[in-house]
């Protein structure tokens, strides 16, 4: 099973040359860290700023420079920062190409809930909402089981939905895998030592594998 950095590295993959990336909150941060050489992106936080780089080491923290998350970062060459009415002018109006986010549950026709768990206090939906309606392409970072060992790929999402028919691509600990247009997970990679079996009983939605699946690529 991979652990969040080896989620983080194995969704790097995903990312093209050129891209206009927005990064949420969680596993989807440690992505900055794992940008494969030679490729130029950008990477967008919702709070305001074109051009983060990755986190700082130890003592180089600058507590003015956050990502979403309120996390401290850095910022790359050629950088800009600005107001959220300008960061989401830029998300509702689709010029990011890829957008990675966190999720408690999604669902096999490609809903997701990442905001909400009844009885906990929350204080919004904060940019969610507009992410998963506007993104071009949307991959999700998760865990494919909770912390019961219960399944958070479902046939259908039990807490508040964030959006709907919206995810293309999960990366979990032991499996890549796509949405299918009619419904329903395609088993694409398995996380190395991770078998086929093991993932459809992780799996409580409709799932679709064939018996000779690959093994994710991480290096």
């Amino acid at each position: 099973m991979l652990d969040k950095d080896g989620i983080a590295k194995r969704i790097a993959r995903e990312i093209k040359d050129g891209f206009y990336v927005n990064l949420g909150i969680g596993i989807p941060t440690l992505v900055a860290n794992y940008i494969p050489e030679g490729i130029n992106v950008v990477l967008q936080s919702e709070n305001g700023l074109l051009g983060m780089g990755p986190f700082p080491f130890e003592g180089e923290e600058d507590a003015d420079l956050i990502n979403a998350g309120k996390q401290t970062i850095t910022t790359l060459p050629g950088s800009s920062i600005f107001d959220s009415a300008m960061s989401f002018g830029m998300i509702r109006s689709q010029k990011i190409d890829l957008t990675i986010l966190g999720a408690m549950e999604v669902s096999e026709n490609g809903d997701i809930a990442n905001w909400k768990i009844p009885g906990k206090m929350v204080k919004g939906m904060g940019g969610a909402m507009d992410l998963v309606a506007s993104a071009k392409n949307i991959i999700v970072a998760m865990q494919h089981v909770n912390k019961a060992g219960e399944s958070k790929l479902l046939p259908k999402c039990t807490l508040p939905l964030t959006g709907v028919n919206c995810i293309k691509k999960i990366v979990t600990e032991l499996a890549v895998l796509d949405v299918l247009p009619g419904g329903g997970f395609r088993l694409i990679e398995r996380a190395p030592g991770v078998s086929v079996d093991y993932i459809r009983q992780a799996t409580t939605g409709k799932l679709f594998a064939d018996d000779d699946v690959p093994e994710m690529v991480l290096n």
